[in-house]
């Protein structure tokens, strides 16, 4: 194509040493793995499952292989019913590490992200290859394209496909992938999207035939009653710390159950507190097991909810959208999470 002849097209343009050294080690291989951070959202989804269709679209032997399930309101992605979860096939998870010559490591920076993975990646042979967004990753491997400015790792993706002169492999399912990729990790592009290679990338999508209209309705805009149900009762137990402009959402375990609740049926809940001008940080803590919390936080403007994760939740991520967990008792997250908002005071605009 003759948009893949000027190299100097995107802003964005990574080390072309580093392409060629992945566009070797993906000619020279025969088994390829391609694994994403635990809970898997639509930019961790969408770059692996487009990559898994370059990489087969070439004549590869490629697969997916994921710590956990994909949420349901992603299973319409081109692929994703493909995955080996292993949480549902450990074996089969294994097997495919142990006979891979290369792992692709999508949208996380360090092993751990991967939860029960983590060892056997870090045991395989197999030659290793990151490509991601988040801040200093501390991942060993034969290349790293780390770009923490680029607002998703499928946006990263498609600027290292065209760069490698691969976007002839992309077609429609994958190009799809890579889009839903990119609309997730910036709220449908209404935030870390100021970046003009966004819609150039969203561009040659669409040459590609995508409907992203159609993509935002099932994305955005399409939910199950027990999804509908969940998230307003989350928003109505939400709770405003007014002195530290934050709020915090909470669910137990059997209001989970009680709501019928399924994996990614509070997807975005973390969000909706941060639309009251006053907070400017929201935090959703899900009792996931008796002795094990999930968290998720997301910030406005400069205030950093990755500092807050990583100093206190074994977690990470970005400055307006981080993550991480708790192995204890839900009240015990609560009562920490109430005892450390106060010194994160200093840090408010």
């Amino acid at each position: 194509m003759a948009i893949e002849k000027k190299q100097s097209r995107f802003l964005t343009e990574l080390d072309p040493m580093q392409i060629d050294r992945v566009k070797q080690l993906v000619l020279a291989s025969n088994n390829i793995v391609i694994t994403c951070h635990v809970s898997p959202d639509g930019d961790a989804l969408g770059s692996s499952s487009a990559l898994c269709a370059v990489l087969k679209s070439m004549g590869k032997n490629a697969c997916v292989v994921t710590a956990d399930c994909p949420p349901k309101g992603l299973m319409f992605l081109p692929g994703v019913r493909d995955i080996v979860a292993a949480t549902r096939q450990a074996d089969r998870a294994h097997e495919l590490f142990s006979a891979a010559d290369l792992i692709f490591c999508l949208d996380f920076n360090d092993a751990k992200r991967i939860d029960r993975l983590s060892e056997v990646l870090l045991a395989s042979k197999a030659h290793r290859v990151v490509i991601d967004h988040h801040l200093d990753p501390c991942i060993e491997a034969d290349v790293i394209i780390s770009r923490p400015e680029v607002s998703s790792t499928s946006a990263l993706l498609y600027l290292f496909l065209w760069q490698a002169r691969w976007t002839r492999f992309l077609h429609r399912g994958a190009a799809a992938c890579i889009y839903t990729g990119m609309m997730t990790d910036t709220g449908n592009f209404s935030y870390n999207s100021n970046d003009p290679d966004l819609y150039l990338i969203i561009h040659d999508l669409l040459l590609k035939g995508i409907d992203k209209d159609n993509l935002y309705k099932l994305v955005m805009n399409t939910s199950g009653e027990s999804r509908v149900r969940i998230m307003g009762y989350g928003q109505y137990r939400m709770q405003i710390l007014h002195p530290h402009h934050a709020a915090i959402i909470m669910l137990n375990e059997d209001e989970l159950k009680e709501f019928d609740y399924a994996k990614g049926d509070t997807e975005g809940l973390v969000n909706v507190p941060l639309s009251i001008p006053e907070v400017t940080y929201s935090i959703f803590i899900r009792e996931d097991a008796p002795d094990y919390v999930k968290i998720s936080m997301r910030s406005k403007g400069d205030f950093s909810v990755s500092r807050i994760c990583e100093e206190h939740f074994n977690g990470g991520g970005h400055t307006n959208a981080a993550g991480g967990e708790f192995k204890g008792p839900l009240k015990e997250a609560l009562q920490l999470l109430l005892e450390i908002i106060p010194t994160y005071d200093k840090y408010l605009v």
